[in-house]
């Protein structure tokens, strides 16, 4: 069975390559340069390969130092991760939530931060991540995610189904005829949102003009795509095109001026977002307040996007 190089070595090896050389790695650590170098022949020698090599008066990375350097800055900083997210679950008044990135900064975080104003005692962490949590792990107390999977967990909830609605910046609009029929978006650049193989990708610009009984089939609707929505709704904000955008998204936008709907006509996503959570989370009165605090103010976005939005006949 093979064995690690030993672990102090290990750790001085990923500060020697993070602070470019044994001198300054030595001053972060407080021990003396030989120190250090006695720790790099340890590992060079469990290894079997040189790590450094001198360059002038002083020693740098070799390339395959460099390229152990990289692995071992990754597992470092998983671990340095592991143990935050344990010292955070310890915390009784701390609230961890994982959210998918878009979902994150275009609608909770501004949410949360609001409600955490009114309980200034709690400590907020907000992660945006594809990947969802280890189940029953330390990491989070709350998980907002999307799609089929979720549908069936134990600990989940239904928070809304989001629409999709055609949505610019009003500075793309100046000085040309006004929006009037759906077919007259195909005159500007279009913007698409595909989320690719991890997720049922939102209705594309081909779908929303079909269900307009528009004409698509010269169509080019994959020259401007991004897979994080956010990216594409700033690209919007930026005048360079009409975005096809999730309503809940661009709701901030909308009520900023940032962006502007000519035709709020919707189509809905294949899935909702859910909430999901920790079997013990509940055990603490601020994530019970916190569960349905959420809860309302997503029935107030399903709400919006019923009133709102209409799919067409």
């Amino acid at each position: 069975m093979s064995t690690l190089p030993p672990l102090r070595a290990l750790q001085i090896f990923e500060i020697v390559g993070r602070s470019g050389g044994v001198v300054e790695a030595a001053k972060r650590l407080g021990i003396s340069a030989g120190a250090v170098s006695q720790q790099m022949k340890l590992l060079e020698d469990a290894l079997g390969l040189h790590l450094m090599q001198k360059e002038g008066k002083r020693l740098r990375l070799t390339p395959a130092g460099r390229q152990f350097h990289e692995s071992c800055s990754a597992a470092f900083e998983g671990l340095r991760a592991a143990h935050a997210q344990v010292e955070r679950s310890r915390n009784m008044l701390n609230l961890s939530i994982s959210a998918l990135p878009s979902m994150l900064s275009k609608w909770l975080s501004k949410r949360v931060l609001e409600w955490q104003a009114k309980h200034p005692e709690l400590s907020v962490y907000l992660d945006g991540s594809h990947s969802e949590p280890v189940p029953e792990g330390h990491e989070f107390d709350f998980r907002i995610s999307y799609g089929d999977r979720v549908a069936s967990m134990d600990n989940a909830v239904e928070l809304f189904r989001d629409s999709v609605v055609p949505a610019c910046s009003p500075q793309l609009l100046e000085g040309r005829d006004p929006i009037g029929k759906p077919a007259d978006i195909l005159e500007y650049p279009l913007i698409s949102v595909d989320w690719g193989p991890k997720f049922v990708s939102p209705p594309m610009w081909r779908d929303w003009f079909d269900a307009n009984h528009v004409d698509s089939g010269e169509l080019d609707d994959k020259r401007r795509v991004f897979t994080l929505a956010s990216v594409a709704i700033q690209a919007a904000i930026d005048g360079q095109g009409f975005v096809l955008a999730q309503y809940s998204l661009i709701r901030d936008d909308l009520a900023a001026g940032r962006l502007v709907v000519p035709l709020p006509t919707g189509l809905s996503l294949p899935w909702p977002y859910f909430l999901t959570w920790k079997s013990n989370t509940f055990d603490r009165q601020h994530c019970r307040s916190f569960h349905r605090w959420i809860l309302t103010h997503s029935k107030e976005q399903q709400q919006i996007n019923d009133c709102m939005l209409r799919t067409p006949d």
